[in-house]
């Protein structure tokens, strides 16, 4: 241990689904400490809508009780006698994924992100039967794999909301080749939406923000949109079809009556319509004919947060280019507020926990 205190392992969490906002420090089993992983003193955690969807049930039941938050930042304290290229006192970041099989065809090729054997950050389990538990807690433990190194020209507090919210939008604006002379449609102003504008115009495309209204239109322009597009105004889509090479959709929740058609009419030949946004389970997508899709060629896709590499680049980039997300920091206990927020619609753009059970030094 390098003569580091021992860390003891506490976190703000879920007792009942009835009360999922009112959360309660209780001790918790971590995982089992092997010669790949690495411990963290958690100092910073995210605020993210996967939180609110697992604690209200939206994604399905919760295993009580129930440590949520995946979007991490600490300090090391403990790394396994395999562990290279990081050692106690580097600052580090953990994301949504904690673990995967390591030896199927998508993790060695750098995809881990899609292994069928992932093991998700919290509410998830081992192949040991310990249960994964999140963020808003006084420590974590990792495979290697799944720990980031954080650039020292990044703060803590701006890294946190990177390790979901920042990655899922980074990754498939890499994939599908954002960059200069591409034009980038980013659909609902949120958290993830906010980081999709940040990170596009930061790659070199002309970037488009589709939001509800105009009340964020000032925001998205000083984060970098060229163009804001009120989707509350009939037929907003009809000067823009087969313009965007790429769009993302962050929406995770579709009001009546809106038309997957009229979006998908907005892309260029072979343009990418990738959502990012996850409603609960009882929502689907808007339906489509296929009709809708033969115009253009279009194409349809989804990702899912982002490997080890698509992380190190993103956080190098954020580095490179100073790219600060909007965050509103509160102390730990102050989670239900923040999620209570999160909810009603109220955060400007992410919230950011500092955690406050047994501080960092």
């Amino acid at each position: 241990m390098s003569g580091q205190k021992e860390l003891e392992f506490k976190g703000y969490a879920m007792t009942d689904p009835s009360a999922w906002s009112s959360l309660s420090i209780v001790p918790f089993q971590p995982k089992n400490f092997g010669p790949e992983d690495v411990e963290v003193a958690i100092t910073h955690c995210g605020v993210c809508g996967s939180d609110l969807h697992t604690l209200t049930g939206g994604w399905g039941p919760a295993n009580l009780p129930l440590i949520v938050g995946h979007e991490i930042v600490g300090k090391v304290t403990r790394v396994g006698e395999k562990v290279k290229d990081i050692k106690v006192g580097d600052r580090v970041g953990v994301g949504a994924q904690i673990g995967s099989c390591l030896n199927c065809r998508a993790c060695n090729d750098n995809y881990e992100n899609y292994c069928p054997g992932m093991i998700h950050t919290y509410n998830h389990q081992y192949p040991d039967g310990v249960k994964t538990q999140g963020g808003y807690a006084t420590g974590i433990r990792a495979h290697e794999r799944f720990v980031f190194p954080i650039p020292d020209k990044l703060e803590s507090r701006y890294a946190a909301s990177m390790m979901c919210a920042g990655v899922t939008v980074f990754s498939p604006l890499k994939a599908y080749g954002c960059g200069p002379g591409k034009k980038v449609g980013v659909i609902g102003i949120g958290g993830l939406g906010h980081y999709a504008v940040l990170f596009a115009k930061a790659m070199g495309a002309e970037v488009w923000a589709f939001t509800r209204g105009t009340k964020k239109a000032e925001d998205v322009k000083k984060m970098g949109a060229d163009h804001v597009v009120d989707t509350t105004v009939h037929g907003y889509w009809k000067d823009l079809q087969m313009t965007f090479d790429i769009i993302i959709s962050t929406v995770d929740h579709f009001p009546p009556g809106v038309s997957l058609r009229d979006i998908l009419s907005m892309l260029y030949v072979h343009g990418k319509y990738i959502t990012v946004g996850l409603p609960d389970v009882d929502e689907p997508l808007p339906s489509i004919h296929p009709l809708d899709i033969t115009a253009n060629g279009c194409l349809i896709g989804g990702s899912h947060v982002g490997s080890k590499v698509d992380m190190m680049e993103m956080l190098q980039l954020a580095a490179d280019k100073g790219i600060k997300p909007w965050i509103e920091e509160l102390p730990m206990k102050e989670a239900g507020k923040a999620l209570e927020g999160v909810k009603a619609g109220k955060v400007r753009y992410r919230y950011v926990l500092q955690q406050d059970i047994a501080p960092v030094e």
